[in-house]
């Protein structure tokens, strides 16, 4: 395919996207917080940005789109996708604290994707603020600065009184002009997808920011993820809006499946037809970035089975991250706790643990009957504490549930109606099974139902008959055994 050749004379300046990394609570929310004269920062739980969050402002006529990026160590893979999509980045260092271990990843980061980089030394306002100590811990980071070796820019700053504030932003916009950033406006839509997730009221949207093109209500847009068309469309600050022009942030929907964050994303109909995406793949993709899928039973035991929730796409990855020493995730998806999760916990002996989402009504009552434990946090490094404190004994964990064939019945590809005897623990609604022929273990599926005497049940104990469907692509013969994994 002949690439298609851009025509110079129409390309437009554009602003430039601004990633704000650095260590958790070195001030870059609180900076940002400033800048656009919100109280946001104030409002956030344990002081963490917990999702990318992207803003427009507008300065001497020129516009700069900052994206902020969460400090916690779980967030490394956002930081990441922060760093992918901007233009340039100003990197916060706390004047009190200097370089710390997610300053030094975000060095990486930036070094590794080639970004761009200011310095914003912050908390200026404090006593203890020290700059030469910053200096010389970032040289030894391998960022020289100005006055101290080297020819990166920086500018000590106070998210609080505002001091240094309006030199940082100069410095921002002179090295854009520098940059010559530019976009075709007659070329296709393309972009990056910042964050996903599912509204209860829109279905699943994204955030999301323009790169190049202009983005309209009504474009079929794709990423390597999912697909969708623009039928909702708002600005950054939620207001309605009919078209998008780079380096514009903004949130889009409705897509047909959770687009990945840090996915670019098309609006060409040529892309869209080669991509050709099937909306079953990303349910799996996300499963195999969780480890939860084929292979995880491989590894040594973390701790507790577990039940993952979050409130998205960026969320379920960093959740699962700082939990992978704690717990051991038998299933893991976006939304509120509901009382089919509830269930799956009780089948499977776990934990239900659940970040930024909320728990539903049925789901309370049905976890208190059968005593399953639900731990919530809207910060993340509070549900490992909380996980570590927690007194398990009371969990009733499902240990090795083996049921043996004794009769097959009707199946299809991707599953099968069995009956046959439990001879060994129990076996419960929507646990997930391997299949043993002999001593091999020959496929994986999911307990979908269980059935005693024409009646539905949500366990059999050991010693008894029962009927169940097992979603599988396995085919089950007499003599095979379905056993808990």
């Amino acid at each position: 395919m002949t690439a298609k050749k851009v025509n110079t004379s129409s390309l437009q300046q554009r602003p430039p996207v601004v990633a704000v990394v650095g260590h958790v609570d070195h001030g870059k929310t609180t900076l940002l917080d400033f800048i656009r004269k919100a109280n946001i920062a104030g409002g956030e739980a344990g002081g963490i940005t917990q999702s990318i969050g992207a803003y427009e402002i507008e300065r001497d006529g020129k516009k700069i789109t900052f994206i902020d990026t969460p400090g916690h160590e779980a967030f490394s893979m956002m930081r990441t996708h922060g760093a992918t999509v901007a233009d340039l980045a100003v990197l916060v260092v706390s004047a009190t604290e200097g370089v710390k271990p997610q300053t030094e990843e975000a060095i990486k980061t930036l070094k590794d994707t080639n970004t761009p980089l200011v310095v914003a030394v912050t908390k200026m306002d404090m006593p203890s603020a020290d700059i030469e100590k910053v200096k010389r811990e970032l040289l030894s980071a391998g960022i020289a600065l100005e006055g101290a070796g080297g020819d990166v820019s920086w500018q000590s700053v106070s998210g609080k009184t505002g001091e240094g504030v309006e030199d940082l932003l100069s410095l921002i916009t002179l090295v854009g002009d520098v940059a010559g950033l530019t976009f075709d406006p007659s070329a296709h839509a393309n972009g990056f997808i910042l964050e996903a997730e599912k509204d209860s009221r829109r279905g699943i949207i994204a955030h999301i920011v323009l790169k190049n093109g202009v983005l309209r209500r009504g474009d079929e847009i794709v990423t390597k993820s999912a697909s969708g068309k623009v039928k909702i469309m708002e600005d950054f600050m939620g207001k309605p809006i009919t078209e998008i022009s780079p380096s514009s942030p903004a949130t889009v929907g409705s897509f047909d499946s959770l687009p990945r964050s840090g996915d670019e994303f098309w609006a060409d109909k040529v892309r869209i037809e080669v991509v050709g995406m099937v909306g079953g793949e990303t349910s799996r993709e996300l499963a195999e970035a969780l480890d939860i899928e084929k292979g995880a039973g491989e590894k040594e035991k973390a701790g507790p089975n577990a039940v993952l929730k979050a409130d998205s796409g960026g969320s379920l990855e960093a959740l699962k991250q700082v939990l992978r020493k704690v717990v051991e995730p038998k299933d893991a998806s976006v939304g509120d706790i509901t009382d089919h999760d509830v269930q799956f916990a009780k089948s499977t002996g776990s934990v239900i643990i659940g970040f930024r989402v909320k728990v539903g009504d049925a789901a309370k009552k049905l976890a208190d009957v059968h005593k399953i434990k639900i731990v919530t946090s809207d910060v993340i490094y509070k549900l490992e504490e909380e996980l570590e404190s927690l007194d398990l004994s009371e969990t009733k964990f499902v240990k090795g549930g083996t049921l043996e064939v004794l009769a097959t019945f009707s199946g299809t590809q991707s599953k099968q109606t069995v009956g046959g005897k439990v001879i060994e623990g129990k076996l419960g609604q929507n646990a997930p099974v391997n299949i043993i022929r002999g001593e091999d273990e020959i496929g994986k599926g999911r307990i979908k139902s269980l059935e005693q005497g024409k009646k539905d049940v949500s366990e059999v104990p050991s010693g008894s008959e029962c009927g169940l469907v097992v979603a599988t692509e396995v085919k089950i013969e007499i003599g095979d055994k379905v056993k808990i994994s």
